[in-house]
């Protein structure tokens, strides 16, 4: 086994997008090779209907899949085939854009006026840019969650984790998405393939994740007699860890436990042409797909 290093820590930046939607972004429009097979993450939260509620009309997306996962309030939903729907508190959306889709998505504070969601982009390898667009809608009762003799909890979303399957099926890319519960001070190791990209999210409480240069020091501090052992390089609230290769994470967990996601797919390894929400191989094929947009034949008919 070998623990995998940390190759970055940064704190997600405060962004607008949608018509207004004031949000944070952990990375995205910079390099693609980053987090190959992901392109961009977003973290929506706020408590403050005036900066979301006018959410993300219609807009396109080609060559991606789109994973909106939703913690508090609603996310009302549709697009140009016809789909409706509502993501509530623990549901999950898997988009295939394919060859082309144009959608919204608006999103409703709980009863506080709270909103808290997660949007992950994924990129699709060229031989699948183009399959057909489709949805799934899964709602939190089904997406299985496995609970550890020392209180840790992992929802298991997409992939295959500690026996169980998530229910979301992933075109591309192999991937993984756990959402990961610590109790406060547990120490707890997680095994992801060798072949997979992988990063963390922090969003709730703290933790140490422990970088394979320094798989102790990075922990504790010195124990003192009769003092508090303090925990230091805490990754905190809207955190993104990317680690590199091995096939193991190390967390300690802080003094009131740490919630994050834990994300990992095989790399595609091929060309990026990216523009706003399309991303295609060349940018012969990103100008096509802009031309369709404005000539109207974007949306291709369904077989």
């Amino acid at each position: 086994m070998s623990l995998r290093p940390i190759l970055e820590t940064r704190t997600a930046q405060p962004t607008m997008e949608g018509a207004g939607v004031h949000l944070h972004r952990a990375f995205g429009f910079q390099d693609p090779s980053e987090l190959d097979p992901f392109l961009l993450f977003d973290d929506f939260r706020n408590d403050h209907p005036e900066l979301y509620q006018q959410g993300f009309p219609w807009h396109p997306h080609r060559g991606i899949e789109t994973i909106t996962y939703v913690l508090a309030g609603t996310v009302e939903h549709g697009d140009s085939l016809g789909n409706r729907g509502t993501l509530g508190a623990g549901d999950v959306q898997w988009m295939t854009a394919g060859s082309g889709i144009l959608h919204q998505e608006m999103p409703s504070g709980n009863i506080k006026g709270q909103m808290h969601g997660f949007q992950l982009w994924g990129n699709l390898p060229a031989a699948q840019k183009m399959v057909a667009p489709r949805y799934q809608d899964v709602e939190g009762k089904e997406i299985p969650e496995v609970i550890d003799d020392d209180g840790t909890r992992v929802k298991v979303i997409v992939g295959e984790f500690w026996g169980k399957r998530g229910p979301v099926d992933g075109i591309a890319a192999d991937p993984q998405y756990l959402d990961v519960f610590v109790p406060a001070g547990v120490r707890k190791t997680f095994r992801i393939d060798t072949y997979r990209r992988a990063f963390a999210y922090v969003f709730e409480g703290a933790a140490a994740f422990v970088d394979a240069s320094r798989p102790q020091g990075i922990l504790l501090e010195k124990e003192v007699a009769g003092q508090e052992v303090h925990i230091r390089d805490m990754s905190g609230d809207r955190t993104l860890v990317r680690f590199g290769t091995g096939d193991e994470i190390t967390v300690q967990a802080g003094p009131e436990g740490v919630r994050f996601l834990l994300i990992s797919g095989a790399p595609i390894e091929e060309p990026v042409a990216w523009h706003g929400p399309i991303v295609m191989n060349t940018q012969a094929e990103l100008q096509k797909a802009f031309a369709e947009l404005r000539n109207g034949t974007f949306i291709r008919p369904a077989h």
